[in-house]
Parts: C-alpha cells; structure tokens; sequence
C-alpha cells in the first residue's frame, strides 16, 4: 500500500505523496475544472462543478426546495441546516449511482458550488434571489448551518460546500466582468465579509469561490488584499479556491490587468486560485515553461485539491457515505420537507381579514395571471428537476374541490405585451375581466420568473442581462391588475418573484397579498394550503420592499448609505422583517440576564393567543448607544424561529455575541465602544411602519455592560 492509499494517515499527508508521484503535466492538468483521470495513480476523471443553490442542480431529478431567498425568508437556521444535510444526502445518492455507471460528467460530482452568501445590496441585481437577503447577519447565520448540514462532521465531507462570491458582489450582471465594486473600509468589514468569515471559521467551508468584478481595484480571483492577507491569512483559511466561470479570462479581456491567457492563468495561481471553472488554466503549462509560475506554484494548488477529494472519501473503501442508496433522491420523506418549507417561506404581506380562505363557500373562483400555471415561476435559478410539478393553479384547484367552478385566464404574457404573437396587445384582458367578475374571489398571480431576473446568459432580459430594470410590476402585469381589482371582486395577490418589487397600487386595492417567492415543485400545494388554512403564514421578509425604483442609490454605489433596513432614512412600503399570520403571537416579556463584553444572554417569553398552532419569528434588533460607529437605525442581532400551539406559551433563551455588540469604525476596526445599548425584542423591526402594519410594538430594553 502506497502512503497516498493509507487511510490512516493524515489527508495533508496522502495528499502531499500523491502530488509527489505526478508530472508538472498532470499536476496542471488537475487544476480545471474537469479534471481527467490520471489511470497509473488510480485517480479517476472528476469534475468540480456541480450545483445546489436549493437541492441537487442540472443533472436529473432531486427534491427541489424553494429558492435560496424564500429559504431565507423562515428565518430558521435548523431547518436551514437539514435542508442542507438532506441537499447532501441527495447529492451522495446520485454521485453513488452516476459512477457506479462510469457518469463523471458535470454537476455530478460532490463539490456543490452553494451557497451564494452576498449580500442582497441592490433589489434589481438578478441574482438576489440566490442569496439570503440584505442583512449580514441572517446571512451569516443561515450559511454557517447551511454550510454544515452540507459538509456534515464525521471523518469524511458528506459533501464540500462552496461560499461564494467573494466577496463584494451585487450587480450589475451587464457590467460583472470589468466592474470594479469601491467599498469602504467600514462597509467591508461590517457588511461584506462577515458572511464569509464566519463561513471559514466556524462552518469549516472547504471551498470558496471569487467573484467575476474587481473590488476596490483588483479582480476578485487574483486579489492580494481578499484573498492573501484576509482569506489564508487572517482567517486561516486551508480548504481550496475556485474561479467563478471564465472569470479569470475577463483579467486580460476586460479588466486588462494583464494581456494574455498565460499571464491571467499565472496571476490567478500566485494569488491562491487553485481551482479554474473556464479554460484559462488550460494555459498554466505556458506560464510554466514562460517563467511566470513554478512548478512548486502548481504543486500546491494540486495538493490542495487532492486533499479535497480525499476528505469526501473518494480514494477510501470505508467512506459510509458511498452506502446512501439512489432511493434517497427525491424521496417523499424529501419532498415532505420541501412542502414544510414552502409554506413557512411565503410571506403574507396584506390581510383584509380574507384569509384564510373557506372552500365550501366559494362558488366559482377565478385563478389569472402569467405566473398561474407556469412551472418556471415554481423554479428559481439553478433548479434540478422536480418529481412532479403543482403550479399555482393546480393547488388552488386540488383545495376547492369538485363543486366549485374554476375560471383560468393568463391574462396577460409574463413580458410581452401580447400572449399571441399575431394578436393585438393586451390579448388576454377581456378573458380576464370577464373571469374576475363571475367569480367570488380572484387569485391574481404575477411577478417574475428566472427568465426575468436571474444571471447573465441565464435569463433572457438581455436588455439588463438578468437585472431588473426597475422594481414596478411590468406595465402588461400592472394593467391586468388594475383591470381585475376594476371588476369589483375581491383580489388575492399571489406574487411570484425572487426580490423586492414595488406594488404600492396592489397593496391598496389588493384584499389580501401573499409573497410566494419561487417556491420550488410542491409551490401550488403550500400557497393553496396558505390560502386555504391548512396552514398559517409565518415567513418574514429578508428584504426590504420599497415604495418605488426612485428611492434607491445608484445601482453601481456600493457605499450602504441608504441602503437596506439598516441605514435607509425614509418609510417604506414592507420592511425587512416583516410578515403577517393568521394567529396571534407576542412577544409578553424580554429581560436581559447577563450582558459583558463576552456577550448577552435573554429570556424571552413569546405567547399565541389563538385558537390554532402558529409559528413566528422572534426578533431581536440592537443598537450601541455611546459610539458614532453604529449603523444609523440598529440592526439584527438575534432570532428564533419558534412553533407554538394554540394559547401556549414559550419561554426562550436567546444569545447575542460579541460580535454583534461590537461596532466597525472607519477603518474597518471592530470593536466594542461604550456599554450602553438599546434592544429592541418582538416579531418584527421597531420601526413605525412595521408598528403599523402588524399593530404591535417590540419590547425596548436599555442594559449595560458589566465590567
């Protein structure tokens, strides 16, 4: 037995004499992103990129949960945790079968490319929807547990998790690949990077991936400051780097920081990029035998890599992940937690008191929009393939039962201005309006789908390459709105879209709203469970909704000045954090037990005052007192995703860290400043627009510090 095949030793050790027996040839060659087998080391072909932004991605069927956004929007860091560690159980089902069949192609292998923790900055950037929103310590939280029900904690990975883009990153898609995003010291340290440091250093990520833009003048995949002195450095960063998809060509094609493929392959290597998703790599010999890297330059991201793939037990005989059967995938115990989870994403935005809803009262009901029955909408971005699809309609259709008359319109194309291409505009209007006014209620679904927001070359807005290019309803979609709301018949907005819109028309003509996000396969079920009162909204908004496009910075500013819950200075239309139920829970009583520098430990008392179970989210916002350094309004601090049945009463323990007592300065320093704070303990932010939408206030506590 060679060393390299001893599963006893070390994986630094193994992986260090297995590099050792390669050529500079084959060392080079293992540093793309599919890698081809190297038959006289046993080292068969693997490729890198495989894809679970919300279960198993782009190679067949798995449990699809709803997108990374609508996750988020539970507020639940365990639920975020089994998602993950199902999303992994899935991934080895697969990867067992594919290469038991001698199936390495792409997206089947066990290096999963998730999840996207960039914070949310801007709501037109398309891509949002494949993050956890715009505060940084949601983000954190929910990726750090993501990150291990993922990777799992036995001896070997379960499966490698990725955080990625690091690390400023937020639009625009048209500009990506020669955009440099300036941010401030402080805005780096208080808002970007805390993400992805608690994903180094308490998740363990064994990978992470750079982003396509420079930050602050050097491009993403070759910087000194991220990737040297903060990634390996500060943080002690030791599992292995990767290149977003040809974002290495863009150094000498559209950043122009170097003139050729080889001399882009070289700067990437010496910066610590040691995996390439692209074909620069392919390049790497001619930076060899040019001078511009050493053999040792190669070396090191090999045994990198090596070390990677031995950690998830693929040169081992005893890895007990290679015994998870295919029947895992996509299985119902699977798909019943996606269910779960689409219904305590979606987020009731407006209740007139129509909801929930009584079926055996409804005689005729109409269902119109172009997300009705649109299995796209159901998606989100980077989607595997769902065992079976129930759209909007189909739910709503499955909960009325047979006695009641079910009237469809599409009422109007998602993006067009006409359904038929040969027809007049708005080919669609009569049907709707004709609908709406024989029915008892109108559900009304509008809002996006991936091929309107999403990544550049994914989506086909080509005219904003996946962005938006404001935050309004389409203008077809706003007069079929108003159209329907016109005929006089109650109207349930079902919206369908991965960020914030501005729907201000909607929410006052609208009876009721619930956001319903890109809510994965089972979406039709979970709302119509929704509507209907199997079961009771609980999500809250990860994003803050705004009144309209003119209330935001340019999109290019990566300064947080009024951006975001926690610095922007006007009202806005939904804030983030909020969601309405169907129940009655509050926040009765909050006191602080113990607050020092080595953080605050609270007892919370939360009561449903309902005749039925509920879940809610308790919030905790805080604000340092004796410093400028804070954030102009106060910021999350704490949260717990909380069940509760009918009239009980939960008493919580809850921890706000160091971390989050502590405020950054301008030079990007963290630290705590003065003792005393304010806490702000409730279902949703103390701001006076959340006050008035759920009629209630959070607790305000002010503690100090001990000595």
């Amino acid at each position: 037995m060679e060393k390299y095949q001893n599963p006893a030793l070390s994986f630094d050790e193994r992986a260090k004499d297995l590099v050792s027996r390669m050529t500079v040839e084959e060392k080079a060659s293992q540093l793309r992103f599919d890698a081809p087998a190297i038959p006289r080391l046993g080292i068969p072909a693997y490729n890198w990129w495989n894809e679970a932004l919300h279960g198993v991605a782009r190679a067949g069927t798995a449990t699809m949960f709803p997108q990374a956004i609508a996750l988020a929007a539970m507020f639940d860091d365990d639920k975020m945790q089994e998602i993950g560690d199902i999303i992994s159980t899935e991934a080895r089902a697969k990867y067992n079968m594919q290469s038991a069949f001698g199936d390495r192609d792409i997206y089947k292998g066990l290096t999963l490319w998730s999840p996207n923790i960039n914070i949310f900055l801007d709501p037109r950037w398309g891509r949002g929807h494949e993050t956890y929103g715009e505060d940084p310590y949601l983000t954190t939280r929910l990726g750090v547990r993501f990150i291990e029900g993922i990777q799992g904690d036995g001896k070997y990975l379960k499966a490698a998790a990725c955080a990625k883009h690091f690390a400023v990153h937020s639009g625009p898609e048209s500009i990506r690949h020669e955009f440099d995003a300036i941010a401030s010291k402080k805005d780096m340290e208080e808002t970007y990077l805390p993400a992805f440091e608690a994903a180094v250093k308490e998740a363990k990520v064994e990978s992470v991936m750079g982003a396509y833009n420079r930050t602050n003048g050097e491009p993403c995949c070759a910087h000194t400051e991220l990737m040297e002195h903060i990634l390996r450095g500060k943080w002690g960063f030791d599992g292995h780097f990767t290149s977003d998809c040809w974002a290495i060509r863009d150094f000498h094609t559209h950043h122009m920081v170097t003139k050729t493929a080889p001399e882009s392959a070289a700067l990437a290597l010496k910066k610590g990029c040691d995996t390439n998703c692209g074909n620069t790599y392919l390049h790497l010999m001619e930076a060899y035998q040019e001078g511009l890297v050493t053999e040792e330059d190669i070396t090191i991201a090999c045994e990198r890599l090596m070390r990677a793939r031995m950690r998830l037990g693929l040169f081992d005989s005893d890895c007990p992940y290679d015994q998870i059967p295919y029947e895992e995938a996509a299985s119902p115990a699977h798909e019943a937690v996606s269910l779960e989870v689409a219904e305590k994403s979606m987020v009731l935005l407006k209740n007139n008191g129509i909801l929930p809803l009584d079926a055996k009262k409804l005689k005729n009901v109409a269902v119109i929009g172009p997300n009705a029955d649109s299995k796209l909408f159901l998606k989100g971005n980077y989607f595997g393939t769902g065992s079976h699809y129930v759209t909007l309609l189909d739910g709503i259709r499955n909960a009325v039962g047979e006695d009641t008359r079910v009237f469809y319109s599409e009422g109007c194309h998602i993006s067009k201005d006409r359904v038929e291409a040969l027809a007049m505009p708005d080919d669609r209007l009569a049907e709707a309006d004709a609908m709406a006014r024989r029915a008892d209620v109108v559900f009304l679904c509008l809002g996006l789908d991936s091929m309107l927001e999403g990544e550049e070359g994914d989506a086909s807005n080509f005219d904003a390459s996946g962005d938006k290019l404001n935050l309004e309803l389409l203008p077809q979609q706003q007069k079929l709105l108003e159209t329907v709301v016109a005929a006089g018949t109650p109207v349930v907005l079902l919206l369908g879209a991965g960020s914030a819109m501005a729907i201000p028309y909607a929410d006052e003509h609208c009876a009721a709203i619930l956001d319903v996000w890109y809510p994965g396969n089972l979406g039709g079920t979970a709302a119509a469970n929704i509507l209907f009162g199997k079961a009771s909204p609980c999500g809250k908004l990860p994003v803050t909704f705004y009144h309209s496009t003119g209330d935001l910075p340019e999109f290019t500013d990566y300064s947080m000045k009024n951006r975001t819950y926690r610095y922007y200075q006007g009202e806005v239309l939904y804030p983030f954090g909020y969601g309405l139920t169907y129940g009655d829970t509050a926040v009765t009583n909050a006191a602080v037990d113990a607050a020092s520098q080595e953080g605050v430990t609270l007892t919370v008392t939360i009561e449903n005052h309902s005749d039925q179970p509920q879940d809610d989210v308790v919030q905790c916002y805080l604000k340092a007192l004796d410093t400028e350094n804070e954030v102009p309004n106060y910021h999350l601090a704490a949260f717990r995703h909380v069940s509760l049945a009918a009239h009980e009463a939960k008493t919580l323990q809850l921890t706000i860290a160091p971390h989050e007592l502590a405020v950054v300065n301008d030079e990007g320093v963290r630290s705590i400043e003065g003792n005393r704070y304010t806490l702000w303990v409730g279902t949703s932010q103390p701001d006076e627009r959340s006050v008035a939408l759920t009629g209630k206030r959070p607790l305000e506590l002010t503690f100090m510090l001990n000595d």
